[in-house]
C-alpha cells in the first residue's frame, strides 16, 4: 500500500512545485486568501456584518436625509415642561381623552401613541374608591359613580382614529379580554413562509387594555431592537410576537390611513421580500426589516404635550398630519441611538420611519448585493493578482487607486440618487490585503536573498557594510576611496598576568576575553562605529565608513567613555562574583587611543579573499597613540585633530608634544576626562585653567612652578583616573630641577615604545 501511495504523493509534490515555480508562491499566497475572504463574505459573521454596517453609517452621515418642507407626521410630546405642569407620569386616563379632542379639533389626521395602556388607569374615580383609605361611604359612592377613566379614554378614541402602541416581551403574556383580541389581518403571497424562521420574534406581546384595543382603529408594535453595538439602523416592519404576526406601529399607522383591513407579504425561498398596502409596496430584507434613512434630529417635529391640552397649538402645526404621541424626557428612558445622533426619542425614530414611507426614502440592500459585492471582490482581487508583476509598483498603485474610486464612487452614488446600499469597504478591503500579501511575499524574498548574503559575508566583513551589500551588492570587489576617519584602537592593560592566572584553564580565559569584548564591541556599535578587526584582547574601530557619521569625532569619543563605564560595570560584577565564590579576581584595565585623519577605506586584500578595511598614517598613529595611555597615566589618548573637533563639547586635557615611534614629526596629544556635562562644569573649568599653567610653565621650563601646578591639579582632578598624569609632570619637574635639559630642548618627548 505504501509503495502505492509514494508515487502519488511525489507526483502531488512535482506538480505543486511547477506551479509555484509558475505562478509563484506570492500570487499562490493571495489566491489562498482571496478565496478565504470570499467564504468570510458569504457566510458573513458578526465582525463583517459591523464592518459593513458602520460604512453605511458613515454615508448617512455624509449625506443626512433632507425632510419634506410639508412634512406630513407630527409629535405631541410628553416633555420635562408637561411633566412639571401636570404631574409625573403615568397621567390619568381622562388627561388623555383629553388630548385626543385637542387632537381632533386640531384637524389630526390620524393619532399614534408610542406608549402601552396595558394596566387599568390607578387613577380612575371606581378604582381610588377601592383604593383609598378612610373614605366616608358617600364620597366612596360618590366616586364609584363617576365614569371609568379608560371608559372615556377609549370613547375619545374611538371619534379619532387611533393606532395604539403594543411592545414585544421576552416571556409569554395572557391576554385579559373575554373575547380574541382584535388582529391586523396578513396575507402572504409567494413560496411557502415560516414566521417562526423567516420574521424577528418574541415569546410574548403586551397589548393594552381589551377596551381599549376594542376601540382603536389600528394597533402596532413600537419595540425597536438596536443592533450589537446599540444603533438603531434597521426596524422591522412586521415581527412575531406572541405566536402571531403583527405589524409595527408606523406600518399600521399607514395601514389605518389607506383603509386596508389586510397586509399583504410577499416572500421568496429566502424570506421576506416586501409588504404591500394600496398604492404603497415597500421592499424589505428577508427578516422583514427596512433601514432607516434619517434625518437630523429635528426640534421642529415636536408640540409640547402641554402646550396642546393648554390651546396654545397653531392650528396649521397639527392639521391634516399624523400626530405621534410619545415623550423625550429623559427619566421615561426612551432615548435611543443612531448613525448621526447619540440620543434621539424613540418616538422620533418612527416619525422618521413614516417619513421614509411616505416620501419612499427608505434605504434598500438589494438581495443580489452579497452576489454583486462578492463578484466586485474576486475580479478586482484576480486582476491585482495577475497583472502585479506585469504593471510594477507603480502601476499597481495607479490602477488600485483607480479601482478604489470606482468603487467608493459606485457606493456613493447608489447611495445619495437611488437610496441602494452597496457595500464598498469589503472588496476595498480584500483588495487591499491580497495587495499587501504580494508586497510581503516579494519583501520576504528579498530578505531571504540579504540573508543569504549576509550569512556568506558576515563572518569576515563589518556589520555595517554586511547590511549595505545585502541592499546593494555592487560594492563587493576590490578597492577604496579616500575618506576622512576617526580611527580607534583599544587594547586591555596588563593581559598578559590574566592570561597567565588563567594558564590552566583555558577555556575560562576565553569565557573572559568574550565577556569583555562584548560590552566593548556594543559600545562602539552604538555610536555607528564599524568594528575592523579583534586582535587577540584589542579592538580597532573606525567611524564614517562604510556609511558617512556627520560628527564621527565626537561619536567615537562617546564610544570611549561607553567602554570605561561598562569595563567598570564588568569589574565590579566579577569583584562581586569573586566574593561570593571565595576566589582572587584580576581587574580589567582599558586603554585608547583615538586619531582622525585621512585614510583609504575599502576592500583590501586578493581576488580570493579581502576585507573592507583601513589604511593610512592616521591608523598608525592612533595604534601608537593608545600604546600611550599606560605611559601618561590615562585611559584616553586623543590626536590633535580628534581634540580640535570635540573640544568644545567634551572636557579635554593637552597631554604633551610626543614624537611616536616610526614618526619623525612631533604630535600634540590630548586625553579626554569626563562627558559633555562636566566640561560645562566649574569643577573642570578650574582643571582646565590649572592644567593649561602645568603645561605652559612646563614649555617654559619653570621646573617648581611645573611642580606645584601638578600637585594642584592632582587634588583638583581626584576621581577622574588621571593622577598618574600628574605624577609623572611632577616626576619631570624634580628631575629637570636636578638635571636641566639641554639649551635646544623642544618639550618633545620622545616615544620608545609603540
Amino acid at each position: 500500500m505504501r509503495k502505492a501511495v509514494m508515487p502519488v504523493l511525489s507526483a502531488g509534490r512535482a506538480a505543486f512545485g511547477w506551479i509555484g515555480r509558475r505562478i509563484g508562491p506570492g500570487r499562490l499566497l493571495a489566491s489562498g486568501l482571496l478565496l478565504l475572504l470570499l467564504a468570510l463574505r458569504i457566510t458573513d459573521p458578526p465582525p463583517v456584518e459591523a464592518l459593513r454596517v458602520r460604512t453605511f453609517d458613515a454615508l448617512q452621515v455624509l449625506s443626512p436625509r433632507v425632510p419634506p418642507a410639508d412634512r406630513p407626521v407630527a409629535i405631541v410630546d410628553i416633555d420635562e415642561a408637561s411633566l412639571r405642569e401636570f404631574g409625573q407620569w403615568p397621567w390619568t386616563r381622562t388627561r388623555l381623552a383629553a388630548m385626543c379632542r385637542k387632537l381632533q379639533e386640531g384637524g389630526a389626521l390620524i393619532a399614534a401613541f408610542d406608549i402601552v395602556f396595558s394596566e387599568p388607569d390607578r387613577l380612575s374615580p371606581p378604582r381610588l374608591a377601592e383604593t383609598l383609605p378612610d373614605l366616608s361611604e358617600a364620597a366612596r359612592a360618590d366616586l364609584r359613580a363617576q365614569p371609568d377613566s379608560d371608559a372615556v379614554f377609549a370613547k375619545a378614541i374611538g371619534h379619532l382614529p387611533v393606532v395604539l402602541g403594543q411592545t414585544a416581551a421576552s416571556t409569554p403574556v395572557a391576554w385579559t379580554g373575554r373575547e380574541p383580541p382584535p388582529q391586523t389581518g396578513t396575507a402572504v403571497v409567494g413560496t411557502d413562509f415560516d414566521p417562526e424562521t423567516a420574521l424577528i420574534g418574541f415569546p410574548g406581546l403586551i397589548r393594552n387594555l381589551p377596551v381599549l384595543e376594542r376601540a382603536a382603529a389600528g394597533r402596532g408594535v413600537f419595540t425597536i431592537s438596536p443592533e450589537r453595538d446599540g444603533v438603531v439602523r434597521r426596524v422591522p416592519l412586521v415581527l412575531r410576537a406572541g405566536g402571531t404576526v403583527v405589524p409595527t406601529l408606523a406600518l399600521d399607522i399607514l395601514r389605518v390611513a389607506t383603509g386596508a383591513d389586510t397586509l399583504l407579504i410577499r416572500t421568496d425561498e429566502a424570506g421576506v421580500v416586501s409588504i404591500r398596502l394600496p398604492e404603497l409596496t415597500v421592499p424589505t430584507d428577508p427578516h422583514g426589516q427596512i433601514w432607516v434613512r434619517f434625518s437630523l434630529h429635528d426640534p421642529g417635529l415636536y408640540v409640547s404635550a402641554r402646550d396642546l391640552l393648554n390651546g396654545t397649538v397653531p392650528p396649521e402645526r397639527l392639521r391634516d398630519k399624523i400626530v405621534l404621541v410619545g415623550t423625550s424626557s429623559v427619566g421615561l428612558l426612551d432615548n435611543r441611538t443612531t448613525p448621526l445622533d447619540r440620543s434621539m426619542p424613540g418616538v422620533e425614530i418612527h416619525a422618521q420611519l413614516l417619513e421614509n414611507l411616505l416620501t419612499g426614502a427608505t434605504l434598500t440592500v438589494p438581495n443580489e448585493a452579497t452576489l454583486i459585492e462578492v463578484g466586485a471582490t474576486a475580479a478586482v482581487s484576480l486582476a491585482i493578482i495577475l497583472f502585479a508583476p506585469i504593471l510594477g509598483a507603480l502601476g499597481l498603485l495607479l490602477f488600485g487607486s483607480l479601482v478604489a474610486g470606482q468603487l467608493v464612487f459606485v457606493s456613493w452614488y447608489r447611495f445619495s440618487a437611488h437610496g441602494i446600499l452597496f457595500d464598498a469597504t469589503y472588496p476595498l478591503l480584500t483588495t487591499f490585503l491580497v495587495y499587501l500579501t504580494l508586497v510581503f511575499t516579494n519583501y520576504f524574498r528579498e530578505q531571504a536573498g540579504r540573508k543569504r548574503i549576509r550569512t556568506a559575508f558576515g563572518r569576515y566583513l563589518s556589520p555595517d557594510l554586511v547590511e549595505q551589500l545585502a541592499h546593494s551588492p555592487e560594492p563587493l570587489r576590490l578597492g577604496g576611496e579616500e575618506r576622512r576617519l576617526t580611527i580607534m584602537f583599544s587594547d586591555v592593560r596588563g593581559f598578559t598576568a590574566i592570561a597567565e592566572f588563567y594558564k590552566t584553564d583555558p577555556a575560562g580565559l576565553t569565557a573572559l576575553m568574550n565577556r569583555f569584548l562584548t560590552p566593548l564591541t556594543n559600545a562602539i556599535l552604538d555610536r555607528q562605529g564599524t568594528i575592523d578587526k579583534y586582535m587577540g584582547d584589542a579592538i580597532m574601530a573606525f567611524w564614517n565608513a562604510p556609511l558617512p557619521v556627520a560628527d564621527h569625532e565626537a561619536q567615537a569619543a562617546a564610544a570611549a567613555l561607553d567602554m570605561l563605564a561598562r569595563m567598570d560595570a564588568l569589574n565590579a560584577a566579577r569583584q562581586r562574583e569573586a566574593k561570593a565564590g571565595g576566589h582572587p579576581v584580576l581587574p580589567l584595565d582599558v586603554g585608547i587611543g583615538i586619531n582622525t585623519g585621512p585614510c583609504v577605506v575599502g576592500n583590501m586584500g586578493s581576488d580570493l579573499r579581502f576585507d573592507y578595511s583601513v589604511l593610512g598614517d592616521p591608523v598608525n598613529v592612533a595604534s601608537r597613540l593608545e600604546g600611550q595611555s599606560k605611559l601618561y597615566g590615562v585611559k584616553i589618548v586623543l590626536g590633535a585633530a580628534t581634540a580640535d573637533a570635540i573640544r568644545a563639547r567634551f572636557p579635554v586635557l593637552e597631554l604633551d608634544r610626543v614624537r611616536v615611534k616610526g614618526k619623525s614629526e612631533p604630535e600634540t596629544v590630548f586625553t579626554l576626562v569626563g562627558d559633555e556635562d562636566f566640561r560645562r562644569s566649574e569643577p573642570f573649568r578650574q582643571l582646565a585653567a590649572r592644567h593649561g599653567a602645568m603645561i605652559a610653565a612646563y614649555h617654559a621650563r619653570q621646573w617648581d612652578e611645573t611642580g606645584a601646578a601638578a600637585h594642584a591639579c592632582r587634588a583638583l582632578a581626584e576621581g577622574l583616573r588621571i593622577d598618574g598624569l600628574y605624577a609623572l609632570y611632577a616626576e619631570r619637574a624634580e628631575t629637570f630641577r636636578r638635571e636641566p635639559p639641554p639649551a635646544d630642548w623642544d618639550g618633545v618627548t620622545v616615544a620608545t615604545t609603540k
